[in-house]
């Protein structure tokens, strides 16, 4: 039988800048004792906003049983992690398929949980991982759960939608739970809906509404392209719930900096509307060719820089949102602060390193390896969602303490 605590030891793997853990400790029931994380920057962010963690920064093929045993052996109830699956090319291709994930990153997800082995163990990935197979047909997530049932797991998974938790962005997540006793309630209910509430007598309505876009942001400082800084005051009271509690324990706004768009991108960026996007603009405001001699280029990416909607959820903030989106009323791409509300994270959580870097590709073929890390809207794109994560927290702890 599980034992039950007022609070429970959870180690992240794969930790990134710490969204996952972020929404655990929020709950109140968790204490966060360890984080495993190969980036520098990300590491020092996850370091920086829990500052009471042992943060592991290396590689987690390189992460021996020994340093995970003499680091947490005996500790840990609960195991996160989200294992990159591009490809699952991580392990010699020689080993058999790079497409099984007992080849790939996976595999040392399930090794820490041999490990450790701890009450539950939690992983999230994209939800087209419940469609990948392996070159010979079987469903990766199938093989995951067998192997996770032969430690002895219960193990299920679902996809869950972040607008369900009252994130303000249309986010779908693969979640899967194996803990040692069945529970009642494997994942938490829906709290919020996008959906006009139902009228029927029969349906729910506790539901509430999920933020939108503009109610995540709309307090922040004015900033146009080129402005913003990496600390600055609070000009406007917040205006909404949402904002209350985002701002809660901090005094300032940090990482509100805004990309160094050129006059003419700004030009193009005037003339989105709602909903549009750079391949919309006009043929005369199109960009120019690379080593063109200021020839137009005609190949426009509708899913670059496409205007939101402000009394909507936004659309899913990915690791490249820099370029994906404008602001709904700004001629600007978002800035990482405004990126971490609409990932529901609080004002006083602060993001290490630049916020942008040039691409990887270009970064190695120069050589420039010291800035060879996640930019501060990478770190953002790639978190859990807090107060998605928050919701999971809250349902496991219920389940361990009935």
């Amino acid at each position: 039988m599980s034992i039950k605590k007022e609070k429970y030891n959870v180690v992240d793997t794969f930790a990134g800048a710490g969204g996952f853990s972020l929404g655990f400790m929020l709950s109140g029931h968790y204490k966060i004792i360890g984080a495993i994380e190969q980036d520098q920057w990300a590491a020092d962010t996850f370091a920086a906003n829990h500052p009471e963690t042992k943060v592991i920064v290396n590689d987690i093929r390189q992460v021996t049983d020994d340093v995970l045993k003499e680091n947490f052996a005996g500790r840990v109830d609960v195991l996160l992690g989200g294992p990159p699956c591009q490809g699952f090319s991580q392990a010699n291709k020689n080993a058999g398929d790079p497409k099984d994930p007992r080849n790939s990153l996976f595999i040392e997800f399930l090794r820490v949980a041999r490990v450790l082995m701890p009450e539950v163990v939690i992983m999230e990935n994209v939800p087209n991982i419940v469609k990948a197979k392996t070159q010979t047909g079987a469903l990766v997530i199938d093989i995951v759960k067998e192997e996770l049932s032969k430690l002895g797991y219960y193990v299920q998974h679902c996809i869950l939608s972040a607008t369900d938790y009252g994130v303000p962005q249309i986010r779908r997540r693969m979640v899967l739970i194996a803990c040692k006793e069945k529970f009642e309630q494997v994942f938490p209910l829906a709290t919020h809906t996008t959906e006009i509430q139902p009228t029927n007598l029969f349906a729910k309505q506790d539901l509430k509404p999920c933020p939108s876009l503009w109610d995540a942001i709309s307090d922040l400082p004015d900033v146009e392209a080129c402005e913003g800084a990496e600390e600055m005051e609070y000009t406007k009271e917040a205006e909404n719930d949402f904002q209350r509690r985002i701002r809660e324990g901090s005094q300032k706004v940090y990482n509100h900096t805004a990309m160094k768009h050129s006059k003419r991108m700004v030009e193009r960026f005037k003339a989105i509307k709602w909903g549009e996007s750079s391949a919309d603009v006009p043929e005369e405001l199109m960009p120019h060719k690379r080593n063109g001699n200021g020839e137009l280029s005609k190949a426009a990416y509708d899913q670059n820089n496409r205007r939101m909607y402000p009394f909507k959820p936004c659309h899913t903030i990915a690791a490249s949102f820099y370029a994906n989106f404008l602001h709904p009323y700004k001629n600007r791409n978002f800035t990482p602060r405004e990126g971490a509300r609409i990932q529901t994270f609080p004002d006083w959580y602060v993001f290490k390193g630049r916020p942008t870097t040039p691409s990887h590709a270009l970064l190695k073929k120069e050589g420039r390896l010291e800035d060879l890390h996640l930019c501060q809207y990478n770190q953002i794109g790639n978190a859990v969602p807090p107060l998605m994560a928050k919701a999971i927290a809250e349902n496991i702890y219920q389940q361990l303490n009935k």
